[in-house]
């Protein structure tokens, strides 16, 4: 497993201590679970950005956030998306839902 290093301020290690503790584990479980929720985080995020914006159909921004397109639906059912995707955008992702 590689091992990778980062400096943080005093304030962050102190708020990294308290979530350890808050989640009953060590520093190092805490770090990689927070990786990669905010890594999974920052996925949605950008797809969001993208499929609202128009640049990205719903299969593309399914792809972006690394989720299915069933799981993509419900993110922009919650986050209540739109976006000003073409007949065309809309005809590949019903063909790329039915492949599934």
């Amino acid at each position: 497993m590689p091992t990778i290093s980062a400096r943080i301020d005093d304030e962050a290690f102190a708020e990294l201590e308290r979530v350890a503790e808050l989640l009953d584990g060590d520093r190092s479980t805490t770090i990689r679970k927070a990786l990669e929720e905010g890594l999974t985080e920052l996925r949605v995020r950008e797809a969001v950005g993208r499929y609202q914006q128009g640049d990205v159909s719903s299969n593309e921004a399914a792809r972006i956030a690394g989720v299915s397109v069933a799981e993509w639906l419900e993110i922009a059912r919650e986050r209540n998306l739109t976006t000003q995707l073409t007949a065309e955008d809309l005809r590949r992702d019903a063909e790329a839902a039915q492949e599934l």
